[in-house]
């Protein structure tokens, strides 16, 4: 697993041993509780994909989608794992939607489908956060999905198989979102290619694959965890 996170006020990177628990970072052991975890990367965009879990169109009544759906998120909506995420006063409803994420490695420009491990860093959980009334109030999606802190990813990025993994969302510890990410309706091979062939990825950049069904309303106080299989739990509280 790949971390980031700061210690001593200077940010620094290393790998996590999820078995034994212990980040090294230039040869030094330390325990994550004893460092502030940041964001895995900094990426130059976000790339979100809609409507990408056959049951959450099947919810909404909805026809699958014949291409993907692509929206950006900018890079100052990041927000860093356990840090809050803050709602905005020109909004009165502000959902979750538990995804999982790609980091992209190295720089991406048409890549074939066949090729996407060779572009594709690792995996990490992502918090699509979205101003539910702002988003049908504008009838698109970009001042619903940008604001700062409506990007929460992480705690790290590790490398599973995106095809079949479990993926959950949790509020104050309730289930909302259960599903697995084999009903992705583009899966990210295909995304890696598609979007590779609009615009060039960039190391860091993420691609947010979707959210399944069971996204709701997120009150200032609540809790919420996006737990993906092999990778581990995101969690940010909403600040009251």
């Amino acid at each position: 697993m790949i971390v980031r996170f700061r210690l001593d006020g200077k940010v620094r990177g290393g790998s996590l041993s999820p078995e034994h628990n212990r980040i090294v970072s230039g040869g030094e052991v330390l325990a994550p509780e004893e460092v502030e975890l940041l964001a895995p990367c900094l990426p130059s965009k976000i790339v979100c994909i809609g409507l990408n879990y056959r049951e959450h169109a099947q919810e909404l009544k909805m026809k699958l989608p014949e291409e993907p759906i692509l929206f950006l998120k900018p890079p100052s909506a990041v927000q860093d794992p356990g840090k809050e995420i803050i709602c905005p006063g020109s909004s009165a409803r502000v959902d979750y939607e538990g995804e999982l994420a790609v980091v992209i490695g190295k720089r991406c420009k048409n890549a074939a489908a066949k090729d996407w491990e060779d572009y594709v860093l690792g995996c990490t959980c992502f918090n699509d956060v979205t101003a539910r009334d702002l988003q049908q109030k504008d009838g698109q999606w970009t001042r619903a999905k940008s604001f700062d802190t409506f990007a929460p990813f992480g705690p790290w990025i590790g490398k599973i198989d995106p095809s079949d993994a479990d993926i959950q969302t949790r509020v104050n510890g309730e289930t909302r979102q259960k599903s697995n990410t084999s009903d992705l309706i583009f899966d990210v091979p295909r995304l890696v290619e598609f979007i590779s062939g609009i615009m060039t990825l960039m190391p860091g950049d993420v691609i947010a694959t979707g959210t399944p069904p069971g996204v709701g309303q997120l009150q200032r106080g609540d809790l919420v965890e996006v737990e993906i299989e092999g990778i581990g739990v995101l969690k940010n509280s909403v600040a009251r």
